[in-house]
């Protein structure tokens, strides 16, 4: 038989709590943006710091690297001095198209070589197809060349997005999320496009930009004093172009995690305080149209990034400070030439049109700091160029003392 009495506990130690709900009771609670955090850019400025600086002393450590071996064959007597009186940067450049057409004219030879075994009603159409294919190439300056070979490296990542079991890794690899804490995909991203047209019109863009940003590039090393002989610019283009292209994804990102994400917590965590409805008009209105105003007031999401626009952009600021003369049109009708100092002007006029009237179809502040990116390179870059030439010169160390 069941007991009919059970020993309880006194109602007076039920009601003292207990340590871990006293603790619970002072501890304050933590607001949504505290529990949800914010994101930091330390890793992010030192990747872009040391991508620069790394891009830069390769390239320098090269270029006087390749000068050097020029310098000993047109001077084998010689020693290897970048300020030589005997040698000029025309001798060098001359000397380096030399050599270059003599490769294309072995390659030819072994194409004509190996193309013994195919029928000959088909040897005179290779034969075409290879001129068709190389004359436009090389009679193109060499910062169209250049450009050329980046467009065809950015082609080679537009088709690996075409392929559907690339595509998870494509996501996180070759495309910036300021959200995601990585740091390389602000390398990756900025030769990532995911449209044929956004890849078509940047290679355009890059072609006649580019290769005028290049231009500028070798006039500026003509003018240094002391001389400082260059066999090729290209080493000092691509440093230009990927710490450009760093620079600006750098400026999009701080503005995504500095400014962007607060005001969206913030408008996540504020409470929502409906309108009193004091009339019979105003509550029909508040019932009929909660939709867009949930809409109206939702915050706006902070989209991944990628592309090599900003990059260009450096390349066009340049471009039009160097050659301020120059005329620009559109690639489409109406087809009538401006001052390109306008037409840069109204591009950055339409990014911060685009940055107030929140426009997200184009990364706007990743536009506008490739485009100061070009003009403090246009104002300081050959300067630093040339110190950084100087500096990794091996004929200038001083050897050390024991």
């Amino acid at each position: 038989m069941a007991p009919v009495f059970q020993a309880t506990s006194p109602r007076w130690q039920s009601s003292i709590p207990s340590f871990r709900e006293e603790i619970a009771r002072t501890r304050p609670e933590k607001s949504f943006a505290e529990n949800v955090g914010k994101p930091r850019i330390g890793r992010q400025v030192l990747f872009v710091f040391a991508g620069i600086s790394s891009a830069f002393a390769y390239a320098a450590f090269y270029t006087d690297l390749e000068t050097g071996i020029w310098i000993n064959r047109l001077m084998p007597a010689a020693t290897s001095s970048w300020v030589s009186q005997s040698v000029t940067n025309a001798d060098l450049k001359r000397a380096h198209r030399v050599e270059l057409v003599k490769k294309w004219r072995a390659w030819f030879a072994s194409i004509t070589e190996d193309a013994q075994f195919i029928p000959k009603a088909i040897r005179p159409w290779i034969a075409a197809a290879y001129a068709t294919v190389m004359n436009p190439y090389g009679n193109s300056s060499e910062g169209k060349r250049l450009c050329w070979k980046i467009c065809l490296f950015n082609a080679a990542i537009w088709l690996a997005w075409k392929v559907k079991r690339f595509q998870p890794k494509m996501n996180i690899g070759f495309m910036h999320n300021p959200l995601s804490g990585l740091s390389f995909t602000l390398l990756t991203s900025m030769f990532s496009h995911q449209s044929f047209l956004h890849l078509l019109f940047n290679c355009l863009a890059l072609e006649s930009f580019g290769s005028a940003a290049y231009l500028y590039l070798v006039k500026e090393q003509d003018k240094a004093a002391p001389e400082q002989l260059e066999v090729s610019a290209s080493w000092h283009f691509l440093a230009f172009f990927l710490s450009a292209g760093l620079f600006s994804g750098l400026v999009s990102h701080v503005v995504a995690t500095k400014f962007m994400y607060p005001r969206m917590v913030a408008k996540l965590s504020a409470p929502s305080t409906p309108a009193k409805a004091d009339t019979w008009a105003s509550s029909l209105a508040a019932a009929s149209a909660p939709a867009a105003s949930v809409a109206k007031a939702a915050p706006r999401q902070i989209l991944p990034s990628l592309g090599a626009s900003g990059a260009i952009y450096a390349s066009v600021t340049l471009t039009a400070l160097a050659f301020p003369e120059s005329q620009v049109s559109l690639i489409i009708p109406p087809r009538y030439p401006i001052d390109i100092q306008t037409g840069v002007g109204a591009l950055v006029l339409l990014d911060i049109i685009g940055i107030a009237r929140g426009w997200r179809f184009f990364d706007h502040w990743a536009h506008l700091g490739g485009a100061a990116f070009g003009v403090a390179y246009y104002y300081y870059g050959p300067m630093f160029w040339q110190h950084m030439r100087r500096t990794f010169d091996p004929t200038t160390r001083t050897p050390m003392t024991r």
